[in-house]
């Protein structure tokens, strides 16, 4: 069993991008790391074990039901207990909504939405039980926001904001506390995939972010590491944190917007 202070982190979708880094930012500040992928995230289980940490391999799909309480068992074995969960898998899908067919329509939300439920279920079985835990969703400013050619991913993470919200109503007052971080455009391999189809550019997302750039995973694992702790954010439920550089909050038109960015060096 573990130490009695240790604390229990698992990450979904921790095989790369912004689950890695979240994986791996949890882990520097003190946390046992569980992590999931569809496959065992090797990679990652290396690179928690060398920065010291005690980590578990979750193989499985978070939208079988099945799999998600195979996960549960093995954390609670490992560890017997859990104190935060990142809800950080999802897949993207980039097409006009009258060409998604409902199988594609099905499969992104049953990966984005009704895994988040899933694992939100059957870990805060855990969490209640204890009295005390913390789930931090990864949405999207598309959780925010309506963006063309992305109707089955929005509605997902739009869902996912509200699932935030719902259960942080319903277990705030029971010790476990539910938010969500909201990022932009980030620079993962899901970007590159996404790219590679022709639907943006680099230049699109820096030339609609206020800040300029796109979001880093670390960006994103900082505000995620903030949520998870309850001596830095325990009294913030339900809360869905922009984590976009601005474009949530800009309504500029595109010249006004470039306006008042920095000239490239």
């Amino acid at each position: 069993m573990p130490e009695p202070k240790e604390r229990v982190a698992v990450v979904t979708g921790a095989a790369r991008g912004i689950g890695r880094r979240v994986a791996l930012e949890l882990a520097a500040r003190g946390y046992a790391v569980a992590a999931n992928d569809l496959r065992a995230p090797g990679a990652t289980l290396e690179e928690l074990e060398g920065v010291g940490a005690r980590a578990l391999a979750l193989p499985g799909d978070v939208a079988d039901e099945r799999a998600v309480r195979g996960m549960v068992r093995a954390v609670e074995e490992a560890f017997g207990r859990v104190d935060v969960l990142v809800n950080n898998a999802g897949i993207s899908l980039i097409k006009p909504a009258e060409e998604t067919t409902p199988a594609e329509w099905r499969r992104v939300v049953e990966v984005n939405l009704t895994g988040p439920f899933l694992t939100c279920r059957y870990f805060g079985f855990l969490m209640l039980r204890q009295g005390s835990g913390s789930i931090v969703n990864v949405s999207s400013v598309a959780g925010l926001l309506g963006i063309s050619d992305r109707a089955a991913y929005n509605a997902s993470k739009h869902g996912l904001v509200g699932l935030t919200r719902t259960l942080a109503a319903e277990w705030g007052g029971r010790g476990v506390r539910v938010n969500a971080v909201c990022p932009g455009w980030v620079k993962t391999e899901m970007d590159a995939e996404d790219q590679a189809g022709g639907g943006y550019t680099d230049e699109d997302i820096a030339g609609r972010t206020p800040m300029g750039r796109f979001a880093t995973p670390e960006d994103v694992a900082a505000a995620v590491a903030f949520l998870a702790d309850s001596g830095q954010s325990g009294y913030v439920n339900g809360h869905a944190l922009s984590v976009d550089g601005g474009w949530y909050a800009d309504g500029s038109w595109e010249s006004l917007r470039r306006r008042k960015q920095a000239p490239s060096p």
